[in-house]
């Protein structure tokens, strides 16, 4: 009695009929799929491999995929809706830095030493940038490359000085469990003075990080792949 009871309240208002052979229907019917779990974000990579390894949900084989140098995804095999579980996530935290931006002295300044890790030509232009005396910005040559700024170069001293360009800088652009990848950058000022960075390596960098975030992820997972637990793909 139930049985029927329920069958007619799902059909209810369902109409078939019959056309040259063929059956229409005036309800639409969806298929009820098996339901996928959501992936856990993470804001780490060693945040993704200690879950991983906890086997804390499931036992089965997964896949990592290296989505970009900020994302990193953990999923299973297909179900038989072609659909699959997504475990976890991992996602970078960097700090706020735009490229192709124009940035006055003081506060380039502090994002140079807040967002890129040290070496020796950001020591180059944090120097030349904290020591502008003038609002001129003076370019050299006929090239549009060379520029020369008035800044101090000693106790007393005013002079021109050149701007290193291009520039080799390591910002914070991927996870800080791996070293953040170098590359090149145009620096340029204008009068305000302001001051920009722009990147000029075609995006290399991109390839260079996912490779190492590949090569992080097996040296920390080198167990799991030898079982053939994990797969892992950039």
């Amino acid at each position: 009695m139930i049985k029927e009871a329920l069958e007619y309240l799902v059909n209810m208002g369902n109409v078939t009929h019959e056309v040259d052979g063929w059956t229409y229907s005036t309800k639409q019917l969806h298929r009820v799929e098996w339901p996928t779990a959501k992936a856990l974000e993470v804001y780490s990579l060693s945040g993704l491999v200690e879950y991983v390894k906890s086997k804390f949900d499931t036992n089965e084989k997964l896949m990592i995929h290296v989505v970009s140098p900020t994302e990193v995804r953990c999923f299973s095999a297909l179900n038989s809706d072609c659909n699959r579980d997504h475990y976890v996530e991992a996602k970078a935290m960097l700090p706020d830095f735009s490229f192709g931006w124009w940035y006055d002295p003081e506060e380039f300044n502090i994002k140079l030493q807040s967002c890129f890790v040290e070496n020796e030509d950001r020591n180059k232009m944090l120097k030349i940038v904290g020591n502008i005396k003038e609002e001129v910005v003076k370019t050299v040559g006929d090239d549009g490359v060379s520029q020369t700024v008035v800044a101090k170069t000693g106790v007393a001293t005013v002079e021109n000085v050149k701007v290193p360009n291009p520039v080799k800088l390591k910002p914070y652009r991927t996870f800080v469990d791996i070293a953040q990848p170098e590359s090149e950058f145009i620096f340029r000022m204008k009068n305000g003075p302001l001051c920009a960075l722009f990147e000029a390596d075609g995006g290399a960098w991109k390839l260079e990080a996912m490779g190492d975030i590949q090569e992080y992820l097996e040296n920390q997972l080198q167990q799991e792949i030898e079982e053939g637990k994990i797969v892992i793909i950039a």
